[in-house]
């Protein structure tokens, strides 16, 4: 079974790429990132004419996740708990039937944090929010790995997790991506017992999932890892392969992110 993320950069100005990639690769299920519309505004209609279920968590321009699933869903709960106040549309979660037996899974799209603040251990608005909404993703994780099934969190993590998964570390210094308290939230994540599906399998450096539209990084391969697959013993147990799909960032208006797959035994 294969389980894909991609944070699509808008579904309704990339439908063209993402049904052209949801086609050709075929994933059991997609967990999207920033589809930038209301519920009422996603093309389900055309979505479901691949043969995909539907459900979303969107906001009007801005963020929201989807998971588009080829089985039927169990289960869904939207909205990341902690912060009742949080009104921003960034967590999706969903168990599945799989032909094994249910497994769950989350589209996350997780803060950005930028501007981030000058020093080490200071403050700004926006990354206090990405710290914050890091350690609920955290609690929340810790409370669903007691249910001891596979679970995969994927998403956008906005995480650059090490020196390697990047093109260039000393730039990227000081970015909300790549900060010592980001990359050690990060590794918290992981150390409830959470493994990442492409360290796990391959952990090559210079394996990209993301490449601005500016300065020419995409034909010079100027990019960052930040789209993962975080994986329960349970799931990670089950992972056979895992690719990242770089040719889709060659297409026409393509998304600046490219989609990340997993292969499971589901």
């Amino acid at each position: 079974m294969q389980i894909a993320t991609w944070n699509v950069n808008s579904i309704n100005a990339r439908m063209h790429a993402v049904t052209k990639w949801l086609s050709e690769a075929k994933p059991d299920v997609a967990c999207l990132q920033e589809i930038k519309t209301v519920d009422e505004g996603f093309p389900r209609m055309e979505i479901e004419a691949l043969g995909y279920n539907v459900e979303t968590h969107g906001q009007k321009s801005y963020n929201g996740v989807a998971i588009l699933s080829k089985r039927p869903f169990e289960e869904v709960t939207a909205r990341l708990p902690g912060d009742e106040s949080d009104a921003q549309a960034r967590y999706l979660e969903a168990v599945i039937a799989g032909d094994n037996g249910p497994f769950r899974v989350a589209s996350i799209y997780l803060p950005n944090g930028n501007p981030a603040p000058a020093q080490i251990g200071g403050s700004t608005e926006k990354y206090d929010y990405k710290l914050a909404w890091m350690a609920r993703l955290k609690t929340h994780a810790a409370m669903l790995l007691k249910h001891e099934e596979p679970l995969i969190l994927a998403g956008d993590y906005n995480v650059i997790p090490e020196a390697k998964d990047c093109h260039d570390p000393v730039g990227w210094q000081g970015d909300a991506l790549y900060r010592p308290e980001t990359q050690a939230a990060f590794r918290a994540l992981l150390n409830l017992g959470l493994t990442e599906a492409f360290e796990q399998l391959d952990g090559r450096a210079g394996q990209y999932t993301f490449w601005d539209y500016q300065r020419g990084a995409w034909p010079n391969n100027l990019g960052i890892r930040i789209d993962h697959l975080l994986c329960s013993a349970q799931a990670a147990d089950k992972l056979d392969t895992i690719r990242i799909d770089k040719n889709v960032r060659d297409g026409v208006k393509p998304s600046d992110h490219v989609p990340v797959i997993g292969t499971f035994d589901l």
